[in-house]
């Protein structure tokens, strides 16, 4: 067998054993450039792969390398000399930001971002399904997945992988209009196209679209016109079966205030959730960025960043730009006392004190309800799992008696509390939506 035929029965049997996402991420573009003396070379896009590849597939790609030919006694991985440039190739013209990387233009038309594609989207255990859906419906718009729903936290890349779709959709199908928007910004639209007596107008412009993304739909809660005209234009497109993609903090049915229908119709698809990287994911994000960008800190930098930096991805960005502006400011790299001292601020925030206030802010502020609301003696079906919720995380955060949680909830009978704790207690065990919404809501405690 030639070189191409070895490493084509190589990836035929790796993509057995591994996801359709991770399969793309690590062996794209990638070959063997030379095969003697017992030595594979094999060629890789970036360095990035090049170091994933000896570090988690290097034994699987060997093991069956010397199942094909038993003279084969090693593998090397090395960088093709077009790099990560290939990637970008077809994007459009770019300008020099602020601190010196590549930030391109927003097409005005398709209101999307070409810095964002798959190729420069790091793929763990924490996004493969969103990826993999995303990739999926980039292929095969309308086809696949539709509406596909993508929901998590905040920093940890939905607009990326949203865009994302979006690029990959004005690249390879160039006749489809793709339309990408922010919700809010969809709600200002909608307000003034009433304002003006022009909503027919925009409706008609949205149903216009083959491709629609709509960014952190969670905004749309308690906004009833807004879900009413959001509602029309969606049969609109899915009738035609024209692709929606929608980003939110939540799944749909933890959305406050979200009519039946909309949530019916969001469910109708592809939910996919994309939770927190762990450490190792991180290091690779890391990598990947300081590629984007030109920028070679040491590995014990890197190592200390991806340690201390935990909540999302945006806050790892954060910390490369000021090493990079440290950088362009002085002409020399940080060292890694420098970078202690100049991310000691992202680093060492003081521990966030849980109390009975914060727990009842952030579960109002995730069903988007008042304080008032939560405590007062209304039987509202809105209120009461909110309100049972409180008194759980009362119970299990801080350790509170009944009898205090339910003077902490308006003066409600201590019978009243324990009830409300064993039916969240009981219920979280059996339902994983509610598990997720109360983890979500931790987290709001935690960074608020």
């Amino acid at each position: 067998m030639n070189n191409q035929e070895v490493w084509q029965a190589v990836l035929a049997q790796i993509q057995l054993n591994i996801s359709a996402a991770n399969f793309a991420t690590w062996f794209k573009d990638t070959k063997i450039v030379n095969r003697q003396n017992g030595l594979v070379v094999i060629q890789v896009p970036n360095s990035f792969v090049k170091e994933w590849l000896e570090q988690k597939y290097n034994k699987i790609i060997l093991k069956i390398l010397r199942s094909l030919d038993k003279e084969i006694k090693g593998a090397k991985y090395e960088i093709g000399k077009s790099g990560l440039k290939v990637f970008k190739k077809d994007l459009p013209t770019y300008e020099e930001g602020q601190l010196g990387f590549q930030e391109f233009r927003v097409n005005k038309e398709t209101n999307l971002n070409p810095r964002y594609t798959f190729e420069t989207f790091v793929v763990g255990s924490f996004n493969e399904l969103a990826h993999a859906a995303a990739v999926a419906v980039s292929k095969n718009p309308g086809s696949v997945y539709n509406p596909l729903f993508i929901y998590g936290g905040v920093g940890l890349g939905k607009t990326h992988l949203l865009e994302a779709i979006g690029n990959e959709i004005v690249r390879d199908f160039p006749k489809k209009r793709v339309k990408y928007i922010p919700t809010e910004k969809f709600v200002s639209q909608v307000v003034s196209a009433i304002r003006n007596r022009q909503i027919e107008k925009l409706k008609s412009k949205y149903q216009a679209v083959d491709v629609l993304i709509v960014d952190d739909i969670q905004f749309i809660t308690g906004k009833e016109k807004t879900q009413e005209e959001f509602f029309y234009i969606f049969n609109s497109l899915y009738e035609k079966n024209k692709q929606i993609i929608l980003s939110s903090d939540r799944q749909p049915r933890a959305i406050p205030t979200l009519t039946k229908r909309l949530e019916s119709r969001f469910e109708g698809g592809m939910i996919a959730d994309i939770s927190l990287p762990d450490v190792e994911t991180r290091m690779a994000i890391l990598k990947e960025k300081c590629q984007e960008r030109m920028f070679e800190p040491s590995e014990e930098i890197l190592n200390y960043i991806a340690s201390n930096i935990q909540k999302n991805i945006r806050e790892l960005e954060g910390a490369l730009n000021i090493l990079i502006a440290y950088q362009k400011v002085n002409g020399l790299l940080p060292d890694i006392k420098t970078t202690k001292s100049l991310l000691s601020k992202l680093t060492s925030s003081p521990k966030r004190v849980v109390n009975a206030k914060k727990i009842i802010k952030a579960v109002g502020s995730f069903y988007d309800l008042r304080e008032k609301d939560i405590i007062s003696s209304s039987r509202k079906k809105e209120l009461v799992k909110p309100r049972h919720i409180v008194m759980y995380l009362l119970r299990e955060e801080l350790n509170s008696s009944f009898p205090s949680i339910g003077r902490k909830l308006g003066n409600k009978d201590h019978t009243t509390a324990i009830y409300g704790y064993e039916k969240i207690a009981k219920e979280i065990n059996q339902n994983d939506d509610l598990f997720e919404e109360i983890n979500m809501i931790k987290q709001r405690i935690l960074s608020g």
